[in-house]
Order: structure tokens, then sequence, then C-alpha cells
């Protein structure tokens, strides 16, 4: 199982790149950050200076969208740092909620983004694709390689993940919708002709070590109320008793009110009041570090390539380090 780190552009960038060097010598391979242009600063200025401030590492967003940006410029940026680091970046993509919300925009079609995920992978890798009815190369791309991950939650999302996409990112670590939800995207991925075991699995979650779960669960309430907003979507897509989601997902924002996004990710957030402990525990990794190891090695049992750590909390440095001690080598058997 590989492991990522995952944290907001706040200024300043030097410690974004500290806490990235951190990870690197603590086992991580990946490192990852939110991207939304209003609310934190740009995520790939500060990629440039992760990857040259690292030997390995592999940095990309959780996750773009297809809408902030035209195409030709993110694939151009990705093929850019590519061709400056050698092939270190990976597209996490998804419909966008922060985003496209926080500037007054919907999120993204499904449609569009499963176009943008063939056009953007094409154009990093040196092929002609169509952006706006126009053919178009970025001629000077030279055995380029970008990974496109789609981060999905419901059937229509999951698959058309399965379908296109080169991983999975789900944000949340609960071990039975881990189970429904990888099943539908290998499903889908074997319905396209695909090989599912082609289809990377990356898990993303808030990890606290420690043992006072309390102050942990409120550490990383705020990711229940993350997750919120996407599974609100649903509901109004599908209905919270529709049988397409489970009701282990939707059941338990009947409570929510609305979402300040000015404390979207972070710890004591407002908006998250209505998120119990019963969904924190189940949707991140707290306690001793062997509690982290026992659920890693069941969502590793269930597929999943890779654990991205949400390091949106109090103990930052402590986590990556308990990680790199104690975590990570035990999940290298």
């Amino acid at each position: 199982m590989d492991f990522g780190l995952v944290l907001q552009t706040d200024p300043p960038a030097s410690r974004v790149i500290s806490l990235m060097k951190r990870a690197e010598r603590n086992g991580f391979t990946h490192g990852w950050t939110f991207d939304s242009a209003v609310l934190w600063q740009e995520p790939f200025v500060v990629y440039s200076q992760i990857l040259a401030h690292t030997t390995t590492l592999r940095v990309g967003p959780m996750v773009t969208n297809p809408g902030t940006r035209t195409w030709e410029v993110t694939a151009s940026t990705f093929a850019t740092l590519n061709d400056m680091y050698g092939n270190r970046t990976v597209c996490g993509i998804g419909r966008g909620d922060s985003a496209m919300r926080v500037a007054g925009r919907k999120p993204n079609t499904l449609a569009r983004l499963g176009e943008a995920i063939e056009v953007i992978r094409d154009l990093a890798e040196g092929r002609e694709a169509e952006v706006d009815g126009q053919r178009m190369r970025l001629p000077w791309v030279r055995d380029g390689k970008l990974p496109v991950w789609m981060a999905a939650y419901g059937p229509k999302a999951l698959a058309l993940t399965g379908r296109k996409a080169d991983g999975f990112i789900l944000q949340l670590a609960d071990p039975f919708l881990t189970e429904w939800m990888v099943k539908a995207v290998r499903n889908a991925a074997a319905e396209a002709g695909r090989d599912p075991d082609s289809v990377t699995i990356c898990v993303a979650a808030p990890a606290y070590v420690g043992d006072d779960l309390a102050h942990a669960r409120e550490q990383c309430r705020w990711f229940g109320g993350m997750v919120g907003n996407h599974v609100a979507d649903l509901v109004s897509r599908y209905g919270d008793h529709s049988g397409m989601v489970p009701e282990a997902l939707t059941d338990y924002i009947k409570g929510r009110q609305g979402y300040d996004y000015s404390h979207h990710g972070r710890a004591g957030n407002p908006s998250t009041d209505f998120v119990p402990d019963e969904i924190v525990d189940r949707f991140c990794l707290l306690g001793p570090p062997e509690a982290h190891i026992e659920k890693l090695r069941a969502l590793r049992d269930l597929g999943v390539d890779q654990f991205a750590v949400y390091d949106m909390h109090d103990a930052q440095e402590t986590t990556i380090d308990a990680y790199g001690a104690e975590i990570i080598p035990a999940l290298g058997d």
C-alpha cells in the first residue's frame, strides 16, 4: 500500500513544501493538495517547488475540476511540470465543489468531466485532442505521462470512473462503503472492456494518531461536513432511500442545515455540528497506531492501493512522523 499526504495550500507556501519534504522522508509516495483558487494559493505554483525540493514524491490536486481552467491550460501545466521533473504528477479531478461554488458556479456535469478526463490526459501525453471543436496538440511534449484519477461517490460517477479514469479517489475510509464503491468502479471497468485491476484505488481521509479520541474527533469532524456536501447532491438527485446510494452514507446528513466554505476543510468548522461521532469514527482513522494499522489492513484487503492522509489538524508533524515510524512500515508486509 502506498501513502499520500493531503494539504491545503495556505500561506506560507514554505510550510506546505516543508511538510511534503517531511512526508517523503517518512515514506510517503504522493503529495496532494486541495485546488480552489479563491480559498487557497495556486497549487501548481507550489507543486513546482515541492518537486524541486523532493526526489521521488508525486504531486497533484485532490481534486481539480474541468471548469476553473481551460483544459489545454491544465494539460500544459501538468506536462510542463513533468518535463521539468520527470513525470511525477497525477491529475486528481472531480465535478468541483468548493472551487466552483465559491465562485458562484455549479459543479460540472459528469458528461463534461468525462470528456475532460480524456482530453487532459491526451494533451498532457502528447496526443491530439479536441477542445471546443478545435483539434490541438502540445507539440513540445516528449514521453509525457499523466495518470488521471477521478473522485466519485454516486452510482453514475462511479461508473464513469470505471470507464475512463486511471484511478479512483474515494474521500472516506469506511470499509463497508469502500467495498461497495470499489466494486461499482471495477464492475464498470469490466463492462467497458478494461482490466478492473488496472484502476488504482485511493482512499483519502483524515488521520489523527493518539489516545485522546475525543480531541481527535473534534479535530477531524470537519471531514463529515465536507463529505456531506457531496452526499447532499446525491440525495437531491437520487433520493435518500432510493437504493442507489447506501443509507449508511446518506442518513447522517438529515441534520445538515447549510455549509460555509470559508471554513472548508478546517478543524473547528462550525458547519459540521450535525456530524455525529459515529460518522467521524467510520470515515476517519483515529486512535493509537495499532488502530490505524488494523483499519488500513482491512482497506488493503478490499483492494485499496493508496491511503492519502488529510493532515488538516493540530498535529500535522506528529501524524506524518507516526505514520513513517510505525504505520507505513507495518503495511509493507
